[in-house]
Formats: structure tokens, C-alpha cells, sequence
């Protein structure tokens, strides 16, 4: 009889085993999780997720001492405008999506800034033509515009924030006079500074290098900037007007008028951030939200609505169908984004066409599940349808900030005024040349702009404040984080280390066209050979590259019996870190 039992209980082993073998099979085949990665952060109060930890701890320590969210951010973003230089600082634009609990209401943010006003398009054509180029380059004086950060602080604090601005930047004052150690990546992106700057005028030696003739820190090197300390605290003591009215702008006009450069006190005098109204779309019972151009966030918003049409999670994470769908949604997006999109004071911008469902409809129709398409056009959408730095923060109030903050290229322009401690962004790079263009060059008009924070709003409620940085890969990397929690079931921090993807060789808002071969692909080593295979078949210029994918951070909202937990995620593929308390 026991010989019976035992045959029995095992068969039934067995059984379950085999069972579970196949259960678990279908869920990788689904979520494709063949890659490394770690815990989420989760927190009751509050929490902050940013790319260098110093700058996260910053961050909670205004939490803890009663700021909100906003205040926060401020915080976080002064001291990585100081500890990632490489990627942002107060030289360069900022954008922001506010949730307030209070209200329960989204906020958005446009600080980026304007081109000189004493710059016009002919003389732009002229200055180029010296340099034997057609567009502009991304060093020098001719990308610089307006930086708009400092101002979209003063907003953002006069609005939403609980301490005062000087206590949300004394932590960077204090690093910046004190020093801290450079960590390895950052040191990396800093060492090509000398060469890249090398005969500009200016003060990039002396404020960006140890010797003040081109040796950048290295790994555990301790950077000081004396220079940003003094330029923070003047703002810190005398608001966003020393910046853009008092002493600042006064050394910045004197500079530029010795030096060949375009800005002038005026332009700053004139500046100002606009507060948007963030819009959206639906994906699958999820609201999605971006800010509506200058930026590129709709380009996120118009692949989802294109993918909202396959069955994404019965094609299975990172399968050729799945990939090969996405791709091409791209390229229909990159079209539109490359001839709409711009600053909306100069142009008509047909928003709501745009992110209509019917339009999505029509553009899904290009897509031929079997080809790769090597070229697209432009939809015709009604007019009258209605390196940068992510963060995030959330308050124990429920306040939640979506923050991206960059000086585009690189560490920017390589135009450093003396004694202020700061890069000048070269935002302006991307502005057309072409006449004919919505985003052609003109004075006082804001540039096409890569960075986009992101929002997620379920059944009327905050979900998760989120981004991915990277230029072009900003909505390529939106469309992958998001689909990967509503399509396949990964979690916050899982949907950021899994394998990604980027096309690249497309259409452009500066001019360029898609190259002839369609453009090209370029995946992560997690992406499955036999997927590249198949995408190689179906026409696709495939390539395996290790850098270039963004970096990433999310904060989301759950709910454990009745009680809001907040939920961090931070990038690793840099030195990020979520931290709650």
C-alpha cells in the first residue's frame, strides 16, 4: 500500500513540476525577464530617486525637515547640477510635471529659454557660414540660449514649496565649497571636456579642472566649485533676479560682448517659464501624461496610441513581432515630430490631432507587419482637433514631482563665464536651419527640446511619476518602462534594468532625413539573438551597442490597506539611487 501512496504522491510531484516548468515558461516568454536587477525602494513619508545618491540624500533630508516635494526636487537638482556636471546645471532648461494632492490636479512646467533677440536668422547664416557649416554647432556661441533653470525653480518653489529657496540650495552651496568625491561614470563623460572645449573662450579650465590646465577628476577625485557656491548663494539670498536682473546677468552681458557672444542682459531681463497644461492619452486604462511641445513628450503619447492597437503581451516582451511593432511606431511618430513640432508661439501645431485615436488608427495602417519601412511621411492631422538629469520626488502629503533638467549635449556649450561656476547649455543646436521649417531659427523663439518628464494617472489618481534621459531615446525609453509594467507585468524597478532598444537615423526636427536604409536599430545584449535575427529578415539594420539607452527613475503609488506606499526605482546603469523614509 505504501509502495501505492508513494507512486502516487510521486506522479503528483511530478505533475506540479512540470506544470510549474510550463507556468513559468509562459511567463518569461511573456515578460522576457533574462536580465539582472534589485529591489524596489518602498517608503511611507516620502521619497526621492535621482542619479547620484549624494543628490537622493539630499533630497530626503529637506523631506525630513518639512519641505514638500517641490522643495525637494530644488534640492536634489541644485546638487547634481553640481556632482553631474556632465549632464545638467544651472546653465541649462528645465521641465516639470507637479502633482498636487491638495487639488488633485497636474502641473506642468516649460523652463527652457529663448534664443538672443539681437540674433537674427540672417546673421545666424552668416556666423555659420564662416565656420563652413549649414547647421548649428553644438560648441561655441552660436547653441546658447536663455538657461531657464534658475527661473523654473523660482515658479516651481513660489507655487508648491514649504521651506525657503535658500534652504533648498544650501546643500549644494555647502558640497560646492567643501568638495565631494567624483564617482567613476561621471568621471568618465568629464575627461573628454578638455578636448571637446579645447580654444573656446572662457573659464572651462580653471572651473572644471583640478589644475586649471585639463586634468578632470577621476574616480574619488574631491571636485570643489568655489564659483558656483558664490553664483548659488547670490540666488539663494536675492531670489531668481540676481540671476536674470542683478550681478549675474551683468558679468554674463560683459562677458558675451568681449568674447563675440549673442546674449545680452535683455534677453534675461525678458525671460520667463510658461506653466502648461500637461496633456495626455489613454493606454489601456492608464492616463499618460507629457508636456505639449517645444518638447518631444507627445511623440511617447503617439507610439502608444499606434501599439495600443496589438496585442502586445500575446507577442510576448522583446519577441520580433513586439519589437518590430514598436520600431515602426517610432518612425511614424519621428515623422510627425519632425515637422510639428516646436515652439508653439511661433508655430501652429496641430496638438489634438496629433494624439487622436483615429489618427493613431490611420498611421497603424502604414505599419507592414512583415517589412521594415525605409521611409515616412508627415500625417496630415487636423489643426482644429483640440544629457540630462531625471528625477523624482514625493512628499508626505502626497505631492509627487516628475523633473528632467539638462544642457543637452554633453556638459553643453563649453562657454563658461568666468567665476560663475557654470556651463552654458547648447540647446539652440537643435533649431532648423531651413526656412520653411516650424522649428527654423528666429530671436527670442525657444528651440525643439529633448527632455520630457513623464506622468501616470489611473482612474483619477497618481500612479507614478517617471522618465528616461537620453535624447532621442527619451520617448523610445517612455514607451519601453511603461509597456513593460502594462503590457508584461514587470514591476518599477524591472521595467527600467530590463534590456532596451533604440532607433536612430531618423527624420529630425533640425532637418535631417531618414537614412536611406530606413535608419538603424541598436539593442541591449539581453534582447534575444534569435529576435535580432528575425528583425534582421524583416529588413532592419540591427546593432549591438552597450551605451546609449538613457538612464531612469520612477516613483509609484500603492495602496496596502488603505495605507499609500510609495514605491522608487533607480536606473543601474548609472550611479542612481532611490531612498524613502
Amino acid at each position: 500500500m505504501w509502495r501505492v501512496r508513494w507512486i502516487k504522491f510521486s506522479f503528483g510531484l511530478l505533475t506540479l513540476l512540470v506544470v510549474g516548468v510550463r507556468l513559468n515558461a509562459q511567463i518569461d516568454r511573456i515578460t522576457g525577464k533574462n536580465f539582472a536587477t534589485r529591489s524596489e525602494v518602498l517608503a511611507r513619508h516620502g521619497m526621492v530617486c535621482t542619479s547620484v545618491p549624494a543628490a537622493t540624500e539630499v533630497g530626503i533630508d529637506i523631506l525630513k525637515r518639512g519641505g514638500s516635494a517641490v522643495d525637494a526636487a530644488i534640492a536634489a537638482n541644485a546638487t547634481l547640477g553640481l556632482m553631474e556636471p556632465v549632464s545638467n546645471g544651472i546653465g541649462g532648461d528645465l521641465f516639470a510635471i507637479v502633482y498636487s494632492a491638495k487639488e488633485n490636479k497636474l502641473y506642468g512646467i516649460n523652463g527652457s529659454g529663448r534664443s538672443p533677440l539681437g540674433l537674427s536668422y540672417n546673421q545666424m547664416k552668416a556666423e555659420l557660414a564662416k565656420l563652413h557649416r549649414e547647421t548649428i554647432p553644438p560648441t561655441g556661441m552660436l547653441p546658447i540660449s536663455v538657461p531657464g533653470t534658475v527661473d523654473a525653480w523660482a515658479e516651481l518653489h513660489k507655487r508648491f514649496g514649504k521651506l525657503n529657496l535658500s534652504d533648498d540650495i544650501a546643500p549644494a552651496i555647502r558640497y560646492a565649497e567643501e568638495g565631494f568625491p567624483v564617482t567613476a561614470l561621471i568621471a568618465y563623460y568629464w575627461g573628454f571636456g578638455p578636448r571637446l572645449y579645447k580654444g573656446l573662450p572662457g573659464g572651462f579650465l580653471e572651473t572644471y579642472t583640478l589644475d586649471g590646465k585639463g586634468r578632470t577628476p577621476a574616480k574619488g577625485d574631491i571636485f570643489k566649485n568655489p564659483a558656483l557656491a558664490k553664483t548659488l548663494r547670490l540666488i539663494a539670498e536675492k531670489g531668481r533676479d540676481a540671476f536674470y536682473k542683478g550681478e549675474i546677468a551683468d558679468k554674463i552681458d560683459e562677458f558675451m560682448r568681449a568674447n563675440g557672444g549673442f546674449l545680452r542682459k535683455a534677453d534675461f531681463e525678458k525671460h520667463i517659464s510658461t506653466w502648461v497644461e500637461p496633456v495626455s492619452t489613454s493606454y489601456r486604462g492608464y492616463d499618460v501624461f507629457e508636456l505639449p511641445p517645444n518638447g518631444q513628450g507627445i511623440a511617447a503619447l503617439q507610439m502608444l496610441n499606434i501599439l495600443e492597437g496589438f496585442d502586445l503581451r500575446a507577442m510576448g516582451r522583446n519577441s520580433p513581432e513586439t519589437l518590430h511593432a514598436m520600431i515602426e511606431a517610432k518612425k511614424i511618430a519621428w515623422a510627425d515630430r519632425a515637422k510639428f513640432y516646436a515652439d508653439p508661439a511661433f508655430a501652429k501645431i496641430p496638438l489634438g490631432g496629433l494624439l487622436s485615436k483615429s489618427y493613431a488608427a490611420d498611421r497603424q495602417k502604414l505599419i507592414d507587419p512583415n517589412h521594415a519601412a525605409k521611409k515616412v511621411q508627415a500625417g496630415n492631422p487636423a489643426l482644429n482637433q483640440g544629457d540630462t538629469i531625471y528625477m523624482c520626488a514625493a512628499d508626505d502629503e502626497g505631492n509627487m514631482v516628475s523633473l528632467i533638467q539638462s544642457n543637452y549635449r554633453g556638459m553643453g556649450s563649453g562657454i563658461v563665464v568666468p567665476g560663475l561656476g557654470f556651463m552654458f547649455q547648447d540647446r539652440g543646436e537643435l533649431f532648423s536651419m531651413d526656412p520653411g521649417h516650424a522649428n527654423v531659427f528666429a530671436p527670442g523663439k525657444r528651440p525643439f527640446h529633448t527632455i520630457i518628464p513623464g506622468f501616470v494617472m489611473k482612474d483619477g489618481k497618481p500612479l507614478e511619476a517617471f522618465g528616461v534621459m537620453g535624447g532621442g531615446m527619451q520617448p523610445q525609453g517612455h514607451v519601453q518602462v511603461l509597456t513593460n509594467q502594462i503590457d508584461f507585468g514587470l514591476n518599477v524597478q524591472e521595467a527600467g534594468d530590463a534590456s532596451r532598444w533604440q532607433h536612430e537615423g531618423d527624420n529630425e526636427p533640425t532637418g535631417e532625413k531618414m537614412t536611406e536604409s530606413g535608419g538603424y536599430v541598436e539593442v541591449e545584449s539581453g534582447i534575444p539573438y534569435e529576435t535580432v535575427r528575425e528583425l534582421r529578415k524583416k529588413g532592419h539594420d540591427v546593432r549591438f551597442d552597450v551605451g546609449g539607452y538613457g538612464g531612469y527613475q520612477a516613483i509609484r503609488v500603492e495602496m496596502h490597506d488603505g495605507q499609500r506606499v510609495y514605491v522608487g526605482a533607480s536606473e543601474s546603469r548609472k550611479d542612481g539611487m532611490a531612498a524613502g523614509y
